[in-house]
C-alpha cells in the first residue's frame, strides 16, 4: 500500500509539472511573443536572443535549460536535478509543439489583454509547478546557487536577474513596452503569490469569557472543531482567566461567530487569517477518541 501510495503521488506530482509547463508554453505562445511584450527569466533572456541574433525562442530556452539542469546537478545536488530536469525539457518542447500546432494564431493584439492574460497564464503554471514540489529550471538556478555559497537571498538576486534581463530588451523596445514589461512581472508575481496560497488559508479564533468552558463545549460539538485552552491574565483587573484558540475554516467563521455571540454576547473576539495550517482536521484526517 505504501508503495502504492508513494507511486500515486510521484504520477501525481509528474502530470501536475507537466500541465504547468504547457500552460506556460501556452501563455507566452497565445499572448507574450505576439505582443511583443517583454519579461524576466529564461524567456526574457531567450527574446533578447532572438532580437540580436534570431535564435528560435524555444531553442534557446531547451540548450540554456539543460546547461542550468547540468550546473544544477553539480551545484546543488541529484535530489534538486531529478525535480527540475521534467521542466527543463516539457516547457521548450511544449512551445515548439504549440508554435508548429497553432502557427500565425492570434488570439488578441490588444497588449493590456495580451499582458493581463500572459501574467495570469505564467503565474498559475508556476503556482502549479512550485506546488507540485518541482521546480521550473532555468532562471531559478543561478539564484539557489549564490544562496547556498554566498548566502545572498533567493528573492534579492531573482530581482536583480530579472531586473538586468529586463534592462537588456530595453534597448529595442518603446517606453510603453517597459511599461508594459513591469506591469507583467506584477500580475504573474500576485497571481503565483495567490495561488500558492489557494486552498490553505485558514482562520484563526481567539475568545477570552468568562463562559470560555461553554463556549469550548459548543465549538467542540456543534462544530466539530479542535479548541486549546490557553492560561491567560487580564490585564486591568489582573485575574487569571483562560483564552480560547480555535482554527476553522473561512466558511465556518460565521456560524463560529454565532455561536460565541449567543452564549456570550460580551465575550472578547480576535479573528485573523493564517496562510497555512497543518495537523488533525486539516493537512490529516482527524481521529475521535
Amino acid at each position: 500500500m505504501k508503495n502504492q501510495s508513494k507511486l500515486t503521488r510521484a504520477v501525481s506530482m509528474l502530470a501536475l509539472v507537466i500541465l504547468g509547463n504547457m500552460l506556460y508554453a501556452l501563455a507566452v505562445k497565445l499572448f507574450l511573443l505576439p505582443s511583443g511584450l517583454i519579461t524576466g527569466g529564461t524567456t526574457g533572456i531567450a527574446l533578447v536572443m532572438n532580437h540580436v541574433a534570431g535564435v528560435p525562442v524555444s531553442l534557446f530556452v531547451l540548450v540554456f535549460n539543460v546547461v542550468m539542469l547540468a550546473a544544477g546537478y553539480l551545484l546543488l545536488g541529484r535530489t534538486f536535478a531529478v525535480t527540475t530536469v521534467v521542466s527543463t525539457f516539457v516547457y521548450p518542447l511544449s512551445l515548439e509543439l504549440f508554435n508548429q500546432v497553432l502557427g500565425d494564431l492570434v488570439v488578441t493584439r490588444d497588449i493590456i489583454l495580451c499582458m493581463f492574460f500572459s501574467g495570469l497564464g505564467i503565474g498559475a503554471a508556476l503556482g502549479i509547478v512550485i506546488r507540485a514540489g518541482a521546480s521550473t529550471g532555468g532562471m531559478d538556478i543561478p539564484p539557489l546557487v549564490l544562496n547556498r555559497y554566498f548566502k545572498i537571498p533567493v528573492s534579492v538576486s531573482m530581482y536583480v536577474f530579472d531586473f538586468c534581463i529586463l534592462i537588456a530588451q530595453m534597448f529595442y523596445n518603446p517606453p510603453e513596452k517597459i511599461l508594459y514589461g513591469i506591469l507583467l512581472v506584477l500580475v504573474y508575481t500576485m497571481v503565483l503569490d495567490k495561488l500558492m496560497l489557494m486552498g490553505t488559508t485558514r482562520t484563526e479564533v481567539k475568545v477570552v469569557s468568562p463562559r470560555a468552558q461553554e463556549i469550548r463545549q459548543a465549538i467542540l460539538r456543534q462544530m466539530d472543531r479542535g479548541v486549546t485552552m490557553l492560561e491567560a491574565r487580564t490585564g486591568y483587573l489582573d485575574q487569571d482567566t483562560q483564552m480560547i484558540f480555535s482554527v476553522i475554516s473561512n466558511r465556518e467563521l460565521p456560524g463560529v461567530e454565532k455561536l460565541i455571540r449567543e452564549i456570550d454576547p460580551e465575550s472578547f473576539m480576535v479573528v485573523s487569517r493564517v496562510s497555512e495550517v497543518r495537523g488533525r482536521g486539516f493537512s490529516m484526517k482527524k481521529e475521535y477518541r
